[in-house]
């Protein structure tokens, strides 16, 4: 038997109305109620009827979700959480990648526009001011990338790339790269600038090589440069960025982390896998996805509602690939 309206009332602890808000109208609902009221639906399996709001409200109650690279480990949590998170909240997710292709970014938005109430992007690769002009016809929010006017989830990597900075030097290295993801990435700019901010404090000497494709074969063939800049400790854009210039190092003769030590950036299964186990600054990726369905929501929900930014912690886990600068200086 389908969970009643009053069931989910009962086991919030509030009136009717109450969930009846949370659903079709949350911006109204205090947030700790309305918390309290989807982690009681969650628990129950209860679903609000969609056809009968969509009549009410002449919405679709889909949302669309943008990533650049499904195949990245990086997105799918992210993804799930979303979704997941959603469909408590009455909406269902389509879901769509990019390639790492702006202009089929651009196209996605179009063709999603005449379905959904509104789009969640991902790590996107399309400039600002295309972002802003697409945004002003239909809601956005954003994940990793700050866009004027928007509602924006930003995981703070900046931090997490001076923490690694401060963990290499803490070793002892004093010649360190970062290998940078795509171009248009803001991920990528905020660990170039966060690195570079922390080599000069410690006094030690940061090189970087970009942009790179944020794959293993992107992370393979920068391998050569770090080994030409002398560099015994590497920031990679990401993990599989890491993990392959791990497997170019070796080729190379260079032995992760008794020559070189690496960190990457997510926390994604494979780095959790690799041999040696990554040292990685952990992303809080779901999180992320919960937050930024919760930002999409209001901007659909109340207009001019979209400058709300939310800045989530990352943290960085110290495993194997990370170790004391060797005592013999390659470039010297």
């Amino acid at each position: 038997m389908a969970v009643t309206i009053r069931e989910v009332a009962q086991a919030a602890g509030v009136h009717v109305s109450t969930v009846s808000r949370t659903f079709s109208a949350p911006n109204l609902v205090n947030a700790e109620t309305r918390e309290r009221v989807i982690a009681a639906a969650a628990e129950l399996g209860y679903r609000p009827n969609l056809a009968a709001r969509a009549l009410t409200t002449g919405r679709t109650n889909n949302l669309g979700l943008i990533v650049a690279d499904i195949a990245n480990p990086f997105f799918p949590p992210l993804i799930k959480a979303a979704q997941s998170y959603a469909r408590v909240r009455g909406y269902q997710v389509f879901v769509a990648d990019t390639d790492e292709d702006p202009r089929v970014e651009e196209e996605l938005i179009g063709t999603l526009a005449r379905q959904v109430d509104g789009v969640l992007l991902v790590s996107p690769r399309l400039s600002n001011a295309a972002i802003a002009r697409l945004g002003a016809d239909l809601p956005f929010a954003v994940v990793n990338r700050r866009v004027k006017g928007l509602p924006a989830v930003l995981m703070d990597v900046g931090s997490g790339a001076g923490a690694a900075v401060d963990h290499l030097a803490g070793l002892g290295h004093r010649r360190l790269a970062v290998l940078g993801g795509p171009r248009s990435s803001w991920t990528s700019g905020q660990i170039r600038r966060a690195a570079g901010a922390a080599a000069e404090r410690h006094g030690v000497d940061l090189s970087y090589h970009g942009p790179n494709a944020p794959t293993e074969q992107g992370g393979y063939r920068a391998a050569a440069a770090v080994l030409e800049a002398g560099a015994t400790g590497v920031i990679a854009y990401n993990d599989l960025v890491a993990i392959g210039a791990i497997e170019g190092l070796a080729v190379e003769g260079a032995e992760v982390p008794r020559d070189i030590s690496v960190v990457g950036v997510d926390d994604t299964v494979a780095g959790r896998l690799n041999h040696p186990k990554l040292t990685t600054i952990a992303m809080p990726t779901q999180t992320a996805g919960r937050a930024a369905v919760d930002l999409l929501l209001q901007a659909i929900d109340v207009a001019g509602s979209g400058t709300v930014q939310m800045i989530l912690e990352t943290d960085l886990l110290v495993r194997e690939s990370t170790g004391p600068c060797p005592a013999v200086d390659r470039r010297a």
